[in-house]
């Protein structure tokens, strides 16, 4: 198993691990038939590597806590504080402003000089690499003139059809067909008026001069 990170930082193989390393190189660089063996050896390399960088945080996350209590106890401490400030540094910490001010407050020692000069050139690395990311190019406005000159007008149709096309989101509610009138319903049939009962006259008497002839006058027998 690969030893993590080492006081300079580094990561340890040994020989076994060293043949597994270089012949996973190879296959990358000149892909061939691979044994079973082989492969097997390549995961395990795999997990021992992974296993070492998780190894190597938890040592890390340890390192920069022990920093943080020898630099609460300055100048007492010193010795001790910049030794691990410098094993710090090389596992990839980056020095914050306590650290600058605790080697600014020991520059008299060489040793807290020259960690002072390279934690300066360090926090300036960080601080361009984070400017660099957060620098992003703005276009420049554009005349709302020009602007308007080369919309295109067709984006004013955007239903199919122009604009005398129905909405989509309007739903087409086909309806019923009406049905057709018949020549009655058109032309109904005009009804006649109901005339009014005509009240019944009064006989009219019989007058003198002309007297009524009987309806039915008896046959008289003509003796012959």
């Amino acid at each position: 198993m690969p030893t993590p990170y080492g006081s300079r930082g580094g990561m340890a193989f040994g020989a076994e691990e060293l043949r597994v390393l270089r012949r996973a190189l190879a296959l990358a660089l000149h892909p061939s038939p691979v044994r079973d063996e082989d492969v097997q050896d390549c995961l395990r390399l795999a997990e021992s590597v992974d296993e070492a960088m998780r190894e190597g945080a938890r040592l890390r996350a340890f390192l920069v806590a022990d920093l943080a209590r020898y630099r609460a106890a300055l100048p007492g401490t010193a010795p001790g504080y910049l030794a691990l400030l410098d094993d710090v540094l090389a596992t990839g910490y980056q020095p914050g402003a306590d650290d600058l001010a605790a080697l600014r407050a020991l520059r008299g020692n060489p040793t807290a000089a020259a960690l002072l000069d390279r934690c300066r050139t360090l926090a300036e690395r960080a601080v361009r690499a984070r400017l660099a990311r957060r620098a992003v190019p703005i276009p420049a406005p554009a005349d709302p003139r020009t602007r308007t000159r080369t919309r295109p007008r067709t984006r004013l149709l955007a239903l199919p059809g122009g604009l005398h096309a129905e909405p989509l989101h309007r739903p087409a509610t086909p309806e019923p067909p009406r049905p057709v009138p018949t020549p009655a319903e058109v032309f109904p049939p005009k009804r006649r008026p109901a005339s009014p009962a005509s009240p019944a006259s009064p006989a009219s008497p019989a007058s003198p001069a002309n007297p009524a002839t009987p309806a039915d006058p008896p046959h008289q027998l003509v003796a012959g």
